[in-house]
C-alpha cells in the first residue's frame, strides 16, 4: 500500500522542465513535465558522470543531460544507445491537479547513491 506525499500542482512544473524535491536522504529527485503535461520522476543524477538532469531540456518522453547531452528516457531513467547505464526512477502520482510522490520510495529508494564531485576536491579528515 503506498503513501503519497503531494509535491506541488502540475502547474508548478514548467512545461519541458523540472522541479527539484529535496529528500532527508539521498541526492534530490528531478519531476518532469512535457508537452503533453505528462509528469515523470527520476534522480537528479545522470548515470554517466551525475550531471543534474533537473537542469536538462526536456524532449518528448527524455531528458539531456546539462554536462554531456546524454538522453535519459523519463519512463525508465535509461539511457539512450549507444549510451548505457540507468538513473533510479520514482512512481509519481497526478490526481486533480495535484503531482505526488510515494513516501516510503522517498524515505529509501535509491539513498545509497551520491554525485560524483568532479575536479581537484580533498577530503575533510
Amino acid at each position: 500500500m503506498s503513501n503519497w506525499k503531494v509535491i506541488c500542482r502540475v502547474e508548478d512544473i514548467p512545461v519541458l522542465g523540472s522541479r527539484r524535491v529535496a529528500r532527508e536522504k539521498g541526492l534530490d529527485v528531478a519531476v518532469f513535465r512535457n508537452e503533453q503535461g505528462e509528469v515523470f520522476a527520476l534522480l537528479d543524477r545522470c548515470p554517466h558522470k551525475g550531471g543534474p538532469l533537473s537542469q536538462g531540456i526536456v524532449f518528448g518522453t527524455s531528458v539531456a543531460c546539462p554536462l554531456h547531452n546524454w538522453t535519459i528516457g523519463l519512463h525508465d531513467g535509461c539511457a539512450k544507445a549507444p549510451d548505457e547505464g540507468c538513473t533510479p526512477r520514482f512512481a509519481v502520482k497526478v490526481e486533480n491537479g495535484l503531482v505526488s510522490l510515494d513516501t516510503q520510495e522517498l524515505a529509501s529508494h535509491a539513498t545509497d547513491l551520491v554525485r560524483p564531485l568532479a575536479g581537484p576536491c580533498q577530503q575533510a579528515a
